[in-house]
């Protein structure tokens, strides 16, 4: 057994590196496709999550995974996510990384084409507004797709903060029935 825990330094520097090459193609990914990739909304969703976590860890440790290899992509990932969080703290790190929010319902209305561009379905809309207790759409005041994936409701009444929407795509439909009541 040679090297670091059973792989040579040049093994554990392709490990690294297919590491990182997985870590960017993935934030890429979900940065082109949008957080709905991310989110858990069925267990399909739930299923490619886990389908990507193997992927990852197949091209990082190669046709012979060992312990030393592990260790070196877990701190990897470690880093790159202690990396990443430093970035998000940046005005364009966190452009870059984030998604920004979206509007899907302001007020009883659905947005149509925000729904098609997070890749939400109209059945996977209602189930998380009952999941709020919404049992008629007049009781919504706006739904916003998160930038974690998760679908906020806003129930109908409640005031509106304009700060809280400046960045939602699409707030400006709030922000515009806000002002005129």
């Amino acid at each position: 057994m040679s090297g670091l825990l059973g792989i040579t330094w040049l093994e554990a520097g392709a490990v690294a590196l297919a590491t990182v090459g997985m870590y960017v193609a993935l934030i890429v990914l979900v940065r082109l496709l949008g957080q709905r990739m991310l989110s858990s909304m069925s267990s399909y969703d739930l299923a490619a999550v886990i389908a990507f976590g193997g992927i990852i860890a197949r091209a990082s440790l190669g046709d012979a995974p060992r312990l030393g290899g592990g260790v070196v992509a877990l701190v990897t990932l470690v880093a790159l996510q202690a990396l990443s969080g430093l970035v998000r703290r940046t005005r364009w790190g966190f452009a870059l990384i984030v998604n920004r929010p979206v509007l899907i319902m302001a007020g009883p209305e659905v947005i149509e084409a925000h729904l098609r561009r997070c890749h939400i379905t109209r059945r996977e809309l209602n189930s998380r507004l009952r999941q709020s207790g919404i049992s008629h759409p007049s009781q919504v005041g706006a739904v916003v797709f998160e930038a974690s994936g998760a679908l906020s409701v806003i129930r109908a009444g409640q005031p509106i903060d304009p700060e809280l929407f400046e960045t939602v795509i699409g707030g400006e439909a709030l922000l515009g029935s806000a002002a005129r009541d």
